[in-house]
């Protein structure tokens, strides 16, 4: 049997970046496993962009974000390979279509409010402001807007190869189209079982997504996981110049539904998604047909609010969103096995990923992590109380 220091089960955003930073520490003793080949578009981790922003409404996020801008430095100072890039950023918020909704933090002030906890700089505008700064944009004149210079892109299809090539550069090897069948505590390490044999290793650390419970299945643990058919359209908007990234920023525009949209960037093309309200699927019975309905919602927000945006379809592209009930991510270790760590993203943590990879590397070093991941526990109430609410059709 081949035996090493860590392995990593799967190979997306958070456990390529996982395996970089495992591999400074072990070189040559670690691996990472993928099922499919790298960079596939079966799970949550394709495509050219990701927001990354320090606009957070919770403190466990707003935490995190000025170390993840610092993590992503780093990475891109080690290889020489840009992957974030400032834009600015909007959050609009639509008061009236939300009226009567119960928001919780995710609005104008929940978002401001942590900025000023943690000493950020921002603008609110008003729609007449946020229509002469950005006239692409048609407010209705209900909307209010918050903007952050520091937000921007951060391209994920890159970001994860850069993480490879990096972890490859100190060592650590990679197996792909190895799907991982079991993982087992063997002793004090763990035994990973694949069609051409089983590997041993001290630590392993399971970003396996949406296949997360079958890879953890050996272990007795089931978490209570939601995979979700998401997806975003690319519209080849004949006006390029306008939704350059210099002159374009970012935008999440919270209303009757949670939009987000990006500037022309990867394809000569804008994008729109929409955060949540996916329909319920598994990785083995998902489809790769974009929803029409929610391919005509994308259409009729950009004819209404930002219609220069809009253009020929170039095309639609599902993804997969793992979430638990409460929609925040798993850090952790397996309760009675801290040689085993596990990580789920809940969908949104693709802009934190350089920084969690080595907040995965502490987990499995048995070290203190560099920052509280106690919000992100695997034995919080969302994940053991079976009453615990769950509602992601926002």
């Amino acid at each position: 049997m081949s035996t090493y220091h860590a392995i990593v089960v799967g190979l997306g955003g958070l456990g390529s970046a996982a395996l970089h930073r495992l591999s400074l520490e072990h070189g040559p003793g670690v691996l990472g496993v993928e099922q499919f080949e790298l960079g596939h578009h079966r799970g949550a981790s394709q495509d050219h962009s990701r927001i990354i922003r320090l606009a957070q409404h919770q403190e466990h996020y707003a935490a995190l974000a000025a170390p993840a801008y610092k993590a992503w430095a780093e990475v891109e100072a080690e290889s020489g390979q840009q992957l974030v890039t400032r834009t600015g950023g909007l959050v609009i918020e639509d008061r009236i279509a939300r009226a009567g909704t119960a928001t919780g933090t995710r609005n104008i002030e929940g978002y401001t409010a942590m900025f000023d906890r943690f000493g950020v700089g921002y603008e609110l505008l008003d729609a007449d402001e946020l229509a002469h700064r950005w006239p692409q944009f048609r407010p209705a004149g209900g909307e209010q807007a918050l903007y952050q210079s520091e937000s921007g892109i951060v391209d994920a299809a890159r970001a994860n190869a850069v993480h490879v090539a990096l972890a490859r550069a100190h060592g650590a090897a990679v197996r792909t189209h190895t799907p991982v069948r079991a993982i087992r505590p063997d002793g004090d390490g763990v035994a990973v079982v694949t069609d051409d044999g089983t590997l041993l290793a001290d630590r392993v650390v399971v970003t396996s997504d949406a296949w997360t419970n079958q890879v953890l299945a050996g272990t007795g643990v089931t978490l209570p996981l939601t995979v979700l058919q998401e997806q975003v359209t690319y519209y080849a908007t004949p006006h390029l110049a306008e939704f350059a990234t210099s002159r374009f920023p970012v935008f999440m525009w919270h209303g009757r539904h949670n939009f987000y949209g990006f500037g022309v960037h990867g394809e000569m093309a804008t994008k729109l998604g929409q955060h949540m309200g996916g329909h319920e699927t598994t990785a083995d019975d998902r489809t790769f047909e974009p929803d029409p309905v929610r391919r005509d919602r994308y259409a009729r927000f950009v004819e209404r609010h930002i219609p220069r945006f809009g253009g020929p379809e170039l095309y639609s592209k599902t993804c997969l969103y793992t979430v638990p009930p409460d929609q925040d991510f798993v850090l952790d270790t397996v309760p009675g096995h801290p040689q085993i760590v596990v990580a789920v993203g809940a969908g949104h943590a693709f802009k934190f990923a350089a920084l969690i990879g080595g907040l995965l590397a502490d987990l499995a070093a048995g070290r203190a992590p560099a920052h509280p991941l106690d919000a992100f526990s695997i034995t919080r109430p969302a994940l053991t109380d079976p009453a615990f609410p769950r509602s992601f059709h926002t």
